[in-house]
């Protein structure tokens, strides 16, 4: 509540009674309202497009022609703004209380959810707070004169000071959020100016001051409007390339809710494979997009339980051998289940090698050493991990210091050594806490194979791939 009202004690100035006081001329200037009236819209409308949403534009389209209106969008992202051009111009040309009007109408349009909408009224507020600051600091250095009379590089020095009060008032704003919605650490208050100041928010900064300067200059506004075009592409392209990571990520978890469903007693299991497969991915150094899609192959390992009988799932006792065999095909439904899901690459191996051993006793294709992809063998030491800190119907879940204890027993026979390793230094730094019992009336789950027990090599299944690669064709149905 508190920055919404202190976005709107920054356009008290706009107001046409007179100050108590005597302002400087140019805080209390004339305000040009057609100009701030175009940009805010602009502003709208491009914050529209980069959030995947209808712009006003289209809207009042299909409000004149009569034609329904569109389904309901969540935007993007919605927890953050994701143009900033047009507002940086506004920052640059007119007077701080009018350069905080600019982000009004984003903060209007949108979003349906009332979250939503409390979310974008937040948003809106902050960057109202953030372009006051910055366009008073532009101000105080002569950054209009100097724009207006073409004098480069001078007028940079401006902008940079203005830019840099922006993203340092915009930074503290989300970091102050963050410790008191979230209870994230004070430091978080440093580390968010700096976070905020990236090379997305520079481009727009300079895509704003190109902005100024034709809209300024012989060509006026339609020229500006032409500079915008090249990062309004890249913006929509954005927006698109995150709607579509989203379905990504719904199509994952719904694989996964489907195996809970059958498996319920290993709820949350998934999940928390992934997460360790990440924690230690990341003291190997992995890269990012590696590492989504390891996070997609740990929460998938177990996604072949699908076609494992449900009575063997549950059962609270001993497998026969002929059983054991039934459910260890697992690694095998799950490669078929999801070996046409193009986006999980290198989780395909994954998935599918995630129960080989070092020392080539596991299975399904008795792959050993360097033979098992690097995926397989992260996921191997996660899931073994995860299981001995879970509780299940047969077993009390091991403190995290006994299951490290049992990772490095089996290290270079089971487990990769490197991967052991890594959990370890990762787990030294993230806090790891061991999953509580589920209720007493939920249903069983099949035991876990012991670690150190070693498993006969057995024959990958006829087309089924060693590494996880492509299924030879061999012109059978």
């Amino acid at each position: 509540m508190a920055v919404p009202v202190a976005a709107l004690c920054c356009l008290l100035p706009l107001l046409p009674a007179p100050a108590p006081l005597d302002p400087p001329h140019w805080l209390g200037a004339p305000v040009d309202w057609p100009k701030v009236g175009l940009l805010a819209f602009l502003h709208g409308c491009w914050e529209s497009l980069a959030q995947g949403l209808p712009t006003p534009c289209l809207r009042l389209v299909r409000a004149v022609l009569r034609r329904p209106p569109s389904a309901a969008r969540v935007p993007a992202r919605p927890s953050v703004n994701a143009f900033f051009p047009v507002l940086f111009a506004g920052v640059l040309m007119l007077p701080p209380a009018a350069a905080a009007l600019v982000a009004a109408p984003a903060a209007l349009v949108g979003a349906a959810e009332p979250a939503c909408r409390r979310r974008q009224l937040w948003n809106g507020s902050q960057l109202a707070l953030s372009a006051f600051a910055a366009s008073l600091v532009f101000h105080l250095l002569a950054g209009p004169q100097l724009l207006l009379g073409s004098r480069f590089p001078a007028a940079l020095l401006p902008g940079f000071a203005a830019l840099g009060t922006f993203c340092l008032v915009n930074g503290v704003l989300v970091g102050g959020m963050l410790v008191l919605a979230e209870g994230r650490r004070p430091t978080v208050l440093l580390r968010g100016p700096a976070a905020a100041i990236g090379l997305p928010v520079v481009v727009h900064a300079a895509g704003g001051l190109m902005v100024a300067v034709l809209w300024q200059g012989p060509y006026g506004a339609f020229a500006a409007l032409l500079a915008l075009l090249p990062l309004t592409i890249s913006a929509w392209v954005f927006a698109q390339g995150h709607r579509e990571r989203e379905a990504h990520q719904a199509t994952v978890q719904a694989l996964v809710q489907a195996v809970e469903i059958k498996d319920a007693y290993t709820r949350g299991h998934s999940e928390r494979v992934g997460k360790a497969a990440v924690l230690i991915a990341g003291q190997l150094g992995m890269e990012s997009e590696r590492l989504r899609t390891l996070r997609y192959a740990g929460v998938l390992h177990d996604v072949g339980k699908l076609g494992v009988a449900t009575e063997l799932l549950r059962r609270n006792g001993p497998l026969t051998e002929v059983e054991r065999r039934a459910v260890e095909v697992h690694p095998v439904h799950g490669y078929e289940l999801v070996r046409g899901i193009a986006f999980l690459g290198e989780a395909h191996a994954g998935i599918l090698h995630h129960h080989e051993r070092m020392d080539g006793r596991g299975y399904p294709s008795g792959l050993a050493g360097r033979q098992i992809p690097e995926f397989a063998r992260i996921i191997s030491v996660a899931d073994a991990f995860d299981s001995m800190t879970s509780t299940r119907s047969y077993r009390r879940g091991r403190p995290v210091t006994e299951a490290v204890a049992e990772l490095e027993r089996c290290s270079g026979s089971q487990f990769d050594p490197v991967m052991v390793r890594a959990l370890v230094s990762a787990l030294a730094v993230h806090d790891w806490q061991p999953v509580l019992p589920p209720p007493a009336d939920c249903i069983r789950a099949v035991p876990d194979i012991p670690l150190g027990v070693p498993e006969p090599v057995r024959a990958a299944p006829r087309g089924v791939p060693a590494q996880g690669g492509t299924v030879p064709t061999t012109g059978q149905p």
